[in-house]
């Protein structure tokens, strides 16, 4: 009779070794908790000099005080940030604008346009040095088993391809926004489509981004150029331009001279024409929240609990938020000898995390409905609204302080390094 292959049991085990499961791992490497990142893909996207990364966060100062915490930040440097000082928005419709520079605030920078591989293998070069840690690549789940008890007390088990079997007291859910974890833990979710499809690249402009980010409403939606210095040349922007999907189809199949063009048009020459651009990509972009972010040993972080419309680029702010607090929840609760898989555990760093995300989501879905297509009366408000908030100081002082992450709750993890 074959025996059943023994089970490998962890303190904790994250299902995502991406920038918000990387993170968890980081923060609670020096706990002694001995942790299993499962990664599907069989290496990290490599940091390349020569090119920019197409996807980029802009991340704000809450992110990289957070990240500075792991050791993160100086590696980071290291390979490519780009700080910028100044946010420029206006309306395609009309003359409504606002304009926000930090030194509103007194602050150095408003925040530093990063690409994800960057963040990313920042974060792996330090996870290498900790031997508590063990990266699991090329893991491919099939499944989670129901909380159950055992010589650990409370726990889960995953299920991988080749029929090894972990577990732990905790499974953290950091597997993105089509969370197969999310999925066989049976975590209802509330989701609709935005109706945009999102198209991502790095563009060449004739003028330099002058260490601004660029933002535009159009009633199709809203384009970004956010600000890229790349070997030492600051003429270069990562672009989210959000739109119907048939003009993202339409504007897919264009050369890349017509849809330069069309970029220069759409961007009304702020930077002068766009001389050139990398390869696009598209996606379509969703709303989706669980309506619960834990379970019986289970536990949800990042877009595995939320997505949102990236217009105003808070989606990975907000899954490094969870990271910093959930990572503070469960290094309190290993201090204290209690299991990481709790309600007392969980649902503090639910009640913590909840209500920023939902209020952050909501504020989106406003932004997207009120710069949609609207009546001539609301537009003409619209404008006012935007010229009156950028001619009241105090209003625009509190808005870049939310920008900058500056909310009032910032985890204790996003600022003193775990011991």
């Amino acid at each position: 009779m074959t025996q059943a292959a023994p089970i490998n049991h962890y303190d904790l085990i994250i299902v995502g070794g991406g920038m918000v499961g990387a993170s968890i791992a980081c923060g609670l490497s020096d706990t002694g908790m001995r942790i299993a990142v499962l990664e599907a893909s069989e290496q990290t996207q490599p940091w390349q000099p020569d090119q920019v990364d197409p996807r980029v966060s802009a991340l704000t100062e809450a992110s990289r005080t957070f990240l500075e915490s792991l050791n993160a930040w100086p590696g980071m440097t290291q390979m490519r940030v780009t700080p910028y000082q100044q946010m420029k928005v206006w309306e395609a419709d009309g003359t409504g604008h606002i304009e926000f520079s930090c030194d509103d605030i007194h602050a150095e920078n408003i925040g530093h346009i990063v690409e994800n591989s960057v963040t990313l293998n920042a974060l792996i070069q330090q996870l290498e040095q900790k031997s508590q840690v063990e990266i699991l690549r090329g893991a491919r789940l099939t499944g989670i088993t129901d909380a159950f008890k055992d010589e650990y007390g409370s726990c889960r088990s995953v299920m991988l391809a080749d029929g090894t079997q972990l577990s732990a007291q905790l499974i953290v859910a950091t597997d993105g926004a089509r969370s197969k974890v999310r999925e066989w833990g049976g975590f209802e979710t509330r989701e609709w489509d935005y109706g945009h499809d999102a198209i991502v690249t790095t563009i060449k402009l004739e003028q330099p981004h002058q260490g601004t980010a660029w933002q535009r409403f159009m009633p199709t939606g809203p384009l970004a150029l956010l600000p890229v210095t790349f070997n030492a040349d600051d003429h270069y922007c990562s672009i989210v331009w959000s739109t119907t999907p048939d003009e993202a189809q339409q504007l897919s199949e264009l050369s890349d001279e017509a849809f330069c063009a069309e970029l220069t048009l759409a961007s009304e020459q702020r930077l002068g024409k766009v001389i050139s651009c990398d390869p696009r990509f598209t996606f379509p972009l969703r709303q989706r929240h669980a309506k619960s972010y834990w379970k019986e040993s289970l536990v949800l972080a990042g877009d595995a609990a939320h997505t949102i419309h990236p217009l105003a680029g808070q989606g990975v702010n907000l899954g490094l938020l969870d990271a910093a607090t959930l990572t503070e929840e469960l290094a309190n609760a290993w201090q204290r000898q209690q299991p990481l898989g709790i309600a007392q555990t969980l649902g503090k760093y639910q009640r913590r995390r909840m209500p920023d995300n939902l209020k952050m989501m909501a504020l989106m879905e406003g932004f997207k409905r009120l710069y949609g297509p609207v009546p001539v009366g609301l537009r003409w408000a619209r404008n006012v609204g935007m010229n009156l908030v950028n001619d009241t100081p105090v209003v625009k002082q509190q808005l870049l302080r939310q920008a900058l992450g500056e909310r009032g709750g910032l985890p204790e993890a996003a600022t003193v390094k775990l011991a």
